[in-house]
């Protein structure tokens, strides 16, 4: 073990384009690098795993260091789906921060993936394994910067509460967030809270922005069926459940919600025009500006941006026939939208419905739909942000963003707590593998952002220097 952990830093040490002053102290930088390890090898899928072994460990880690027991809460909707909620106190001049990260991970199945996704691996500068991105990165940060701060004797003038909850990727009656604020609000009640969502982002191996995400996209699940009478296989018509599923996918893959920005992202591309040359920056430019040729040509760059522009409806899931002898008596499909803020549940319902063309398929809603109001651009946290931002990547722009995904943020939104999505972890904006094959996050943006995390919370802890 101490050979590797040599090694690893040995690795650190040659690591391109880290600054000394960008990197936490080596021991810090262990205690974090060993809370992911431990985490990311933990199964916590929503449905093949549970998050209780992550709460109990995170729990452990934290009597070891000496934080009481009723600063400690560790429960949850049921027995598997615990969180785990500690609470660092301060003078109490100011309402609490709160610290958000989810313990959940989407499932992920070793013969998709290169390496073992619950084995942690570090390799060509990069850690892999199952939520290394999402989110168990910021949930380790969280727990080593909060345990530094103690280490250190830090006072501030709020307490500081870190949460790391359960089924996130998953929502329904265990989502880790809703329960919370629901049976122990008083837990979790602060003045504002960080949580996942903003990130860096990299194009061609250059940093383009650190992001803060004040809004999101909300999710709907559509079902689509085809019902039929079925029949011999022998005896085909041309009236056929997976052939009517099939066209109407089809013409939804060819399919595009109209391109159009909001108050937020009319904000993110005028401010990335400023850090631009070339033909990007008068894209930019007149995108935010309402050019409907130059939104067009932004999102041909990149998957994000087109999402950012646009709401999107994928299909993700097919199921049909009962035999391979006979007509199919069902056809079904799911198709997943992420919808802009502004476009209405009905709306895209409708604009469904009509690109299907097909009234043998059915569209229904399924399970809930949640969505929160955007917080309020809070310019005192955008300052120490890009403040701290210059001073670790100078040049890079700090950024408000519409995330194109959702978060628990839109609970506590919605529970009257304003939450913004920071990190620090650079990503490149075509490589983006969370939820996906092979999912990773580069050594230096672990430990890069391991620095920003520490400095922003403590600058927004302490007497006269945060919002």
């Amino acid at each position: 073990m101490a050979e590797m952990r040599s090694l690893s830093l040995l690795v650190l040490l040659a690591l391109p384009c880290l600054a000394a002053d960008s990197m936490p102290p080596a021991a810090d930088r262990q205690l974090a690098r060993d809370i992911f390890k431990q985490i990311v090898e933990i199964k916590s899928g929503y449905t093949t795993g549970a998050t209780t072994p992550v709460a109990e460990a995170i729990a452990a880690r934290l009597k070891a260091e000496g934080f009481p027991d009723p600063d400690i809460f560790v429960g949850g909707a049921i027995p598997t789906k615990a969180n785990v909620i500690v609470r660092y106190h301060g003078t109490g001049a100011r309402k609490p921060i709160l610290l958000l990260a989810h313990e959940d991970v989407v499932e992920a199945r070793r013969e998709d993936w290169s390496l073992d996704p619950f084995t942690f691996t570090e390799q060509d500068r990069y850690f892999y394994g199952r939520g290394t991105m999402d989110d168990k990165a910021q949930a380790a940060i969280w727990i080593a910067n909060l345990i530094r701060y103690k280490r250190e004797g830090l006072r501030p003038d709020r307490d500081i509460i870190v949460a790391l909850t359960a089924d996130e990727e998953g929502g329904g009656p265990y989502n880790g967030v809703d329960w919370l604020l629901k049976n122990h609000r008083d837990l979790i009640d602060a003045e504002l809270a960080l949580n996942e969502g903003g990130f860096g982002e990299e194009l061609n191996g250059k940093r383009i922005d650190n992001q803060v995400q004040p809004s999101e996209k909300y999710m709907i699940n559509f079902r689509l069926e085809v019902h039929n009478k079925g029949g011999h296989s022998s005896m085909p018509v041309p009236d056929n459940a997976i052939y009517h599923l099939a066209g109407a996918l089809d013409r939804l893959s060819k399919f595009g919600f109209p391109l159009k920005t909001n108050e937020v992202t009319r904000e993110y591309f005028a401010r990335l025009a400023d850090f631009q040359a070339g033909p990007l920056k008068n894209d930019f430019t007149q995108g935010s500006q309402g050019s409907t040729e130059a939104m067009t040509r932004v999102a041909a760059v990149s998957p994000m941006w087109n999402s950012m522009l646009r709401t999107t409806c994928v299909a993700t899931q097919l199921e049909g026939g009962h035999a391979m002898n006979a007509l199919p008596q069902l056809a079904a499909a799911t198709v997943n939208c992420r919808v802009l803020p502004e476009d209405s549940v009905e709306h895209v319902q409708s604009t469904l419905e009509r690109v299907f063309d097909d009234k043998q398929v059915t569209v229904k809603i399924a399970g809930d739909v949640s969505r929160g109001p955007a917080s309020p651009l809070n310019p005192a946290l955008m300052k120490t942000v890009a403040r701290i931002t210059d001073s670790l990547w100078p040049g890079v722009p700090t950024v408000p963003v519409m995330l194109v995904a959702a978060t628990d943020g839109r609970f506590l939104r919605a529970a009257g707590i304003p939450t913004y999505g920071v990190q620090g972890f650079f990503i490149d904006i075509n490589d983006i593998r969370m939820h996906g094959r092979d999912e990773r996050l580069s050594v230096r943006s672990f430990y890069e952002g391991q620095t920003f995390l520490y400095e922003l919370v403590k600058s927004l802890s302490t007497p006269n220097s945060g919002p």
